[in-house]
Protein backbone atom coordinates (compact mmCIF):
# COMPACT_ATOMS: atom_id res chain seq x y z
CA UNK A 1 0.00 0.00 0.00
CA UNK A 2 2.83 2.38 0.93
CA UNK A 3 4.71 1.56 -2.28
CA UNK A 4 1.63 2.19 -4.40
CA UNK A 5 0.98 5.49 -2.62
CA UNK A 6 4.59 6.62 -3.04
CA UNK A 7 4.55 5.65 -6.71
CA UNK A 8 1.36 7.62 -7.24
CA UNK A 9 2.83 10.72 -5.62
CA UNK A 10 5.99 10.39 -7.72
CA UNK A 11 3.90 10.17 -10.90
CA UNK A 12 1.88 13.19 -9.77
CA UNK A 13 5.09 15.15 -9.24
CA UNK A 14 6.38 14.16 -12.68
CA UNK A 15 3.08 15.24 -14.25
CA UNK A 16 3.16 18.62 -12.52
CA UNK A 17 6.79 19.14 -13.55
CA UNK A 18 5.87 18.36 -17.16
CA UNK A 19 3.02 20.88 -17.07
CA UNK A 20 5.36 23.48 -15.60
CA UNK A 21 7.70 23.09 -18.58
CA UNK A 22 4.99 23.37 -21.25
CA UNK A 23 5.57 27.11 -21.83
CA UNK A 24 9.06 26.17 -23.06
CA UNK A 25 7.62 23.72 -25.59
CA UNK A 26 4.35 25.20 -26.85
CA UNK A 27 3.22 28.49 -28.40
CA UNK A 28 0.93 30.86 -26.50
CA UNK A 29 -2.14 29.67 -28.39
CA UNK A 30 -1.79 26.18 -26.93
CA UNK A 31 -0.99 27.51 -23.46
CA UNK A 32 -4.07 29.71 -23.23
CA UNK A 33 -6.73 28.19 -25.47
CA UNK A 34 -6.01 24.50 -24.95
CA UNK A 35 -4.18 23.74 -21.70
CA UNK A 36 -5.14 26.91 -19.83
CA UNK A 37 -8.76 26.52 -20.84
CA UNK A 38 -8.70 22.84 -19.89
CA UNK A 39 -7.35 23.72 -16.44
CA UNK A 40 -9.99 26.33 -15.58
CA UNK A 41 -12.94 24.33 -16.88
CA UNK A 42 -11.41 21.20 -15.39
CA UNK A 43 -11.65 22.83 -11.96
CA UNK A 44 -15.43 23.07 -12.31
CA UNK A 45 -15.54 19.48 -13.56
CA UNK A 46 -13.40 18.52 -10.55
CA UNK A 47 -16.11 19.78 -8.20
CA UNK A 48 -18.63 17.55 -9.99
CA UNK A 49 -16.25 14.56 -9.89
CA UNK A 50 -15.67 15.06 -6.17
CA UNK A 51 -19.38 14.90 -5.44
CA UNK A 52 -20.03 12.02 -7.84
CA UNK A 53 -17.14 9.75 -6.92
CA UNK A 54 -16.78 10.34 -3.20
CA UNK A 55 -20.32 11.41 -2.34
CA UNK A 56 -22.29 9.25 -4.73
CA UNK A 57 -24.44 12.03 -6.19
CA UNK A 58 -24.12 13.83 -9.52
CA UNK A 59 -24.91 17.54 -9.32
CA UNK A 60 -25.72 19.55 -12.43
CA UNK A 61 -25.61 22.79 -10.45
CA UNK A 62 -21.81 23.15 -10.48
CA UNK A 63 -21.80 25.47 -13.49
CA UNK A 64 -24.42 27.60 -11.75
CA UNK A 65 -22.23 27.76 -8.62
CA UNK A 66 -19.24 28.71 -10.76
CA UNK A 67 -21.48 31.37 -12.30
CA UNK A 68 -22.27 32.75 -8.85
CA UNK A 69 -18.54 33.27 -8.31
CA UNK A 70 -18.12 34.66 -11.82
CA UNK A 71 -20.91 37.18 -11.49
CA UNK A 72 -19.78 38.11 -7.97
CA UNK A 73 -16.23 38.92 -9.04
CA UNK A 74 -17.56 40.72 -12.14
CA UNK A 75 -19.91 42.92 -10.13
CA UNK A 76 -17.07 43.88 -7.78
CA UNK A 77 -14.31 44.17 -10.39
CA UNK A 78 -12.78 47.67 -10.61
CA UNK A 79 -12.47 47.38 -14.42
CA UNK A 80 -15.94 45.97 -15.18
CA UNK A 81 -18.27 47.41 -17.82
CA UNK A 82 -20.78 48.41 -16.58
CA UNK A 83 -19.10 49.24 -13.30
CA UNK A 84 -20.91 47.85 -10.26
CA UNK A 85 -22.09 49.84 -7.27
CA UNK A 86 -19.36 48.29 -5.11
CA UNK A 87 -15.99 48.29 -6.88
CA UNK A 88 -13.30 46.49 -4.90
CA UNK A 89 -9.70 45.56 -5.61
CA UNK A 90 -9.34 42.09 -7.10
CA UNK A 91 -7.52 40.99 -3.95
CA UNK A 92 -10.82 41.39 -2.08
CA UNK A 93 -13.23 40.59 -4.91
CA UNK A 94 -11.78 37.14 -5.63
CA UNK A 95 -12.02 35.65 -2.09
CA UNK A 96 -15.49 37.18 -1.64
CA UNK A 97 -16.61 35.59 -4.92
CA UNK A 98 -15.28 32.18 -3.83
CA UNK A 99 -17.03 32.63 -0.49
CA UNK A 100 -20.29 33.38 -2.33
CA UNK A 101 -19.86 30.20 -4.38
CA UNK A 102 -19.24 28.15 -1.23
CA UNK A 103 -22.42 29.56 0.29
CA UNK A 104 -24.33 28.83 -2.93
CA UNK A 105 -23.03 25.26 -2.83
CA UNK A 106 -24.29 24.87 0.74
CA UNK A 107 -27.70 26.23 -0.29
CA UNK A 108 -27.89 23.74 -3.16
CA UNK A 109 -26.95 21.01 -0.70
CA UNK A 110 -29.73 22.06 1.67
CA UNK A 111 -32.26 22.00 -1.17
CA UNK A 112 -31.11 18.65 -2.56
CA UNK A 113 -30.13 16.94 0.70
CA UNK A 114 -33.01 14.44 0.65
CA UNK A 115 -33.00 13.72 -3.09
CA UNK A 116 -31.32 10.82 -4.89
CA UNK A 117 -30.32 9.79 -8.43
CA UNK A 118 -32.66 11.15 -11.12
CA UNK A 119 -34.43 13.45 -8.65
CA UNK A 120 -31.10 14.98 -7.64
CA UNK A 121 -30.18 15.46 -11.30
CA UNK A 122 -33.49 17.15 -12.06
CA UNK A 123 -33.52 19.49 -9.09
CA UNK A 124 -29.91 20.62 -9.63
CA UNK A 125 -30.56 21.05 -13.36
CA UNK A 126 -33.63 23.15 -12.55
CA UNK A 127 -31.55 25.34 -10.25
CA UNK A 128 -28.87 25.78 -12.93
CA UNK A 129 -31.32 26.71 -15.69
CA UNK A 130 -33.31 28.93 -13.33
CA UNK A 131 -30.25 30.92 -12.33
CA UNK A 132 -29.23 31.39 -15.97
CA UNK A 133 -32.69 32.69 -16.89
CA UNK A 134 -32.71 34.94 -13.84
CA UNK A 135 -29.35 36.42 -14.83
CA UNK A 136 -30.62 36.96 -18.39
CA UNK A 137 -33.72 38.83 -17.22
CA UNK A 138 -32.06 40.87 -14.48
CA UNK A 139 -30.67 44.20 -15.69
CA UNK A 140 -29.85 45.84 -12.37
CA UNK A 141 -27.36 43.30 -11.08
CA UNK A 142 -26.33 41.16 -14.04
CA UNK A 143 -26.84 43.54 -17.01
CA UNK A 144 -29.23 41.10 -18.64
CA UNK A 145 -28.35 39.29 -21.85
CA UNK A 146 -25.18 41.33 -22.47
CA UNK A 147 -23.65 40.37 -19.15
CA UNK A 148 -20.65 42.10 -17.59
CA UNK A 149 -17.55 42.74 -19.70
CA UNK A 150 -13.92 43.81 -19.28
CA UNK A 151 -13.26 41.65 -16.21
CA UNK A 152 -9.56 41.37 -16.96
CA UNK A 153 -8.27 40.05 -13.64
CA UNK A 154 -5.55 41.39 -11.37
CA UNK A 155 -1.97 42.22 -12.20
CA UNK A 156 0.47 39.63 -10.85
CA UNK A 157 4.06 40.78 -10.27
CA UNK A 158 3.27 43.84 -12.35
CA UNK A 159 2.09 41.85 -15.37
CA UNK A 160 -1.52 41.73 -16.64
CA UNK A 161 -3.43 38.57 -15.81
CA UNK A 162 -4.22 37.99 -19.48
CA UNK A 163 -0.51 37.59 -20.26
CA UNK A 164 -0.27 33.96 -21.47
CA UNK A 165 2.40 32.89 -18.97
CA UNK A 166 0.65 34.60 -16.03
CA UNK A 167 -2.73 33.09 -16.91
CA UNK A 168 -1.36 29.60 -17.54
CA UNK A 169 0.75 29.36 -14.40
CA UNK A 170 -1.99 30.84 -12.22
CA UNK A 171 -4.53 28.36 -13.58
CA UNK A 172 -2.04 25.51 -13.14
CA UNK A 173 -1.20 26.43 -9.53
CA UNK A 174 -4.86 26.80 -8.56
CA UNK A 175 -5.80 23.53 -10.29
CA UNK A 176 -2.97 21.61 -8.60
CA UNK A 177 -3.79 23.02 -5.16
CA UNK A 178 -7.48 22.11 -5.52
CA UNK A 179 -6.59 18.65 -6.83
CA UNK A 180 -4.34 18.08 -3.82
CA UNK A 181 -7.07 19.46 -1.56
CA UNK A 182 -9.49 16.81 -2.86
CA UNK A 183 -6.91 14.05 -2.35
CA UNK A 184 -6.34 15.28 1.21
CA UNK A 185 -10.00 15.71 2.13
CA UNK A 186 -11.03 12.22 1.02
CA UNK A 187 -8.48 10.75 3.45
CA UNK A 188 -9.67 12.79 6.43
CA UNK A 189 -12.42 11.54 8.78
CA UNK A 190 -14.88 13.78 6.92
CA UNK A 191 -13.95 12.25 3.57
CA UNK A 192 -14.13 8.71 4.91
CA UNK A 193 -17.58 9.36 6.38
CA UNK A 194 -18.67 10.85 3.06
CA UNK A 195 -17.60 7.69 1.25
CA UNK A 196 -19.39 5.58 3.86
CA UNK A 197 -22.54 7.60 3.17
CA UNK A 198 -22.07 6.91 -0.53
CA UNK A 199 -21.92 3.17 0.15
CA UNK A 200 -24.80 3.08 2.64
CA UNK A 201 -26.33 6.16 4.22
CA UNK A 202 -28.51 4.07 6.55
CA UNK A 203 -25.56 2.22 8.05
CA UNK A 204 -23.64 5.46 8.43
CA UNK A 205 -26.56 7.10 10.21
CA UNK A 206 -26.99 4.00 12.40
CA UNK A 207 -23.46 4.38 13.83
CA UNK A 208 -24.12 7.99 14.79
CA UNK A 209 -23.06 10.24 11.91
CA UNK A 210 -25.26 13.09 10.68
CA UNK A 211 -25.78 12.17 7.03
CA UNK A 212 -27.52 15.38 6.00
CA UNK A 213 -24.87 17.63 7.55
CA UNK A 214 -22.07 15.79 5.78
CA UNK A 215 -23.89 16.06 2.46
CA UNK A 216 -24.43 19.80 2.83
CA UNK A 217 -20.77 20.24 3.82
CA UNK A 218 -19.66 18.30 0.75
CA UNK A 219 -21.75 20.56 -1.48
CA UNK A 220 -20.18 23.60 0.21
CA UNK A 221 -16.69 22.23 -0.44
CA UNK A 222 -17.61 21.46 -4.05
CA UNK A 223 -18.92 25.04 -4.28
CA UNK A 224 -15.55 26.30 -3.02
CA UNK A 225 -13.80 24.35 -5.78
CA UNK A 226 -16.26 25.42 -8.48
CA UNK A 227 -15.97 29.02 -7.27
CA UNK A 228 -12.29 29.17 -8.14
CA UNK A 229 -13.10 27.72 -11.54
CA UNK A 230 -15.84 30.31 -12.05
CA UNK A 231 -13.49 33.19 -11.21
CA UNK A 232 -10.78 31.95 -13.58
CA UNK A 233 -13.27 31.25 -16.36
CA UNK A 234 -14.58 34.81 -16.03
CA UNK A 235 -11.03 36.15 -16.37
CA UNK A 236 -10.41 33.82 -19.32
CA UNK A 237 -13.54 35.04 -21.13
CA UNK A 238 -12.90 38.65 -19.99
CA UNK A 239 -16.45 38.76 -18.62
CA UNK A 240 -19.54 36.67 -18.05
CA UNK A 241 -22.94 36.35 -19.74
CA UNK A 242 -26.01 34.21 -19.02
CA UNK A 243 -25.16 31.96 -21.96
CA UNK A 244 -21.81 31.08 -20.38
CA UNK A 245 -23.65 29.46 -17.46
CA UNK A 246 -26.66 28.20 -19.41
CA UNK A 247 -27.85 24.72 -20.28
CA UNK A 248 -25.12 23.93 -22.80
CA UNK A 249 -22.38 25.05 -20.40
CA UNK A 250 -23.92 22.85 -17.70
CA UNK A 251 -24.04 19.84 -20.01
CA UNK A 252 -20.52 20.61 -21.22
CA UNK A 253 -19.06 20.28 -17.72
CA UNK A 254 -20.91 16.98 -17.26
CA UNK A 255 -19.51 15.72 -20.58
CA UNK A 256 -15.98 16.68 -19.49
CA UNK A 257 -16.31 14.78 -16.23
CA UNK A 258 -17.82 11.67 -17.83
CA UNK A 259 -15.40 11.53 -20.76
CA UNK A 260 -12.40 11.92 -18.47
CA UNK A 261 -13.78 9.49 -15.90
CA UNK A 262 -15.72 10.02 -12.69
CA UNK A 263 -13.58 7.46 -10.87
CA UNK A 264 -10.63 9.76 -10.15
CA UNK A 265 -10.14 13.54 -9.75
CA UNK A 266 -7.65 13.60 -12.64
CA UNK A 267 -10.45 12.49 -14.96
CA UNK A 268 -11.97 15.98 -14.75
CA UNK A 269 -8.87 17.57 -16.28
CA UNK A 270 -8.40 14.80 -18.85
CA UNK A 271 -11.99 15.26 -20.02
CA UNK A 272 -11.63 19.05 -20.08
CA UNK A 273 -8.47 18.76 -22.21
CA UNK A 274 -10.20 16.43 -24.69
CA UNK A 275 -13.22 18.73 -24.83
CA UNK A 276 -11.06 21.84 -25.36
CA UNK A 277 -9.12 20.22 -28.19
CA UNK A 278 -12.27 18.97 -29.89
CA UNK A 279 -14.00 22.32 -29.51
CA UNK A 280 -10.98 24.15 -30.90
CA UNK A 281 -10.07 21.94 -33.84
CA UNK A 282 -13.02 19.69 -34.65
CA UNK A 283 -15.53 22.53 -34.75
CA UNK A 284 -13.37 24.40 -37.27
CA UNK A 285 -13.20 21.29 -39.48
CA UNK A 286 -16.79 20.04 -39.39
CA UNK A 287 -18.44 23.36 -38.50
CA UNK A 288 -19.60 24.63 -35.12
CA UNK A 289 -23.21 23.71 -35.89
CA UNK A 290 -22.25 20.04 -36.09
CA UNK A 291 -19.91 20.05 -33.08
CA UNK A 292 -22.74 19.20 -30.71
CA UNK A 293 -23.46 16.08 -32.76
CA UNK A 294 -19.79 15.08 -32.71
CA UNK A 295 -19.33 15.55 -28.97
CA UNK A 296 -22.62 13.72 -28.39
CA UNK A 297 -21.35 10.72 -30.38
CA UNK A 298 -18.06 10.74 -28.47
CA UNK A 299 -19.96 10.93 -25.18
CA UNK A 300 -22.20 8.02 -26.22
CA UNK A 301 -19.20 5.93 -27.29
CA UNK A 302 -17.41 6.54 -23.98
CA UNK A 303 -20.50 5.65 -21.96
CA UNK A 304 -21.02 2.41 -23.92
CA UNK A 305 -17.42 1.26 -24.29
CA UNK A 306 -15.85 2.62 -21.10
CA UNK A 307 -18.34 3.85 -18.49
CA UNK A 308 -15.45 4.93 -16.25
CA UNK A 309 -14.09 7.20 -18.97
CA UNK A 310 -10.64 7.65 -20.44
CA UNK A 311 -9.07 7.36 -16.98
CA UNK A 312 -10.63 3.93 -16.45
CA UNK A 313 -9.70 2.86 -19.98
CA UNK A 314 -6.10 3.82 -19.34
CA UNK A 315 -6.10 1.96 -16.02
CA UNK A 316 -7.35 -1.22 -17.67
CA UNK A 317 -4.78 -0.88 -20.45
CA UNK A 318 -1.93 -0.52 -17.93
CA UNK A 319 -3.24 -3.47 -15.94
CA UNK A 320 -3.50 -5.60 -19.09
CA UNK A 321 0.06 -4.74 -20.14
CA UNK A 322 1.30 -5.55 -16.65
CA UNK A 323 -0.53 -8.88 -16.70
CA UNK A 324 0.98 -9.79 -20.07
CA UNK A 325 4.43 -8.85 -18.85
CA UNK A 326 4.06 -11.02 -15.74
CA UNK A 327 2.76 -13.83 -17.92
CA UNK A 328 5.80 -13.66 -20.19
CA UNK A 329 8.09 -13.60 -17.19
CA UNK A 330 6.37 -16.67 -15.72
CA UNK A 331 6.61 -18.53 -19.03
CA UNK A 332 10.30 -17.69 -19.34
CA UNK A 333 10.87 -18.96 -15.81
CA UNK A 334 9.08 -22.22 -16.55
CA UNK A 335 11.18 -22.71 -19.70
CA UNK A 336 14.34 -22.38 -17.74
Amino acid sequence: MIVMSTRRWVLTGIGIAFLMTLPLLLPNFWLVNIFGRALVYGIVALSLTFLAHYGGFVSLAQTMIAGVAGYSVAMMAPTAIPLGDVALPYALAIPLAVLAASFAGAVVGLIAVNTREIYLLMITLALAVGFSLFAQSNITWFNGYEGIRNVVGPEIFGRPFRTPLVFYYTALIVAVLLYLLVLYVVRTPFGLVLQAIRDSDRRTAAIGFHVGLHRVASFALAGFIAGWGGVLITFYNIGITPSSIGLWATVGVLIMAVIGGLGHPLGAFIGALIFAMMDTFASSIIGHDRFNTLIGLVFLAIVLLSPDGVWGMGGRLVAALGWRRRNKTAVSGDTR
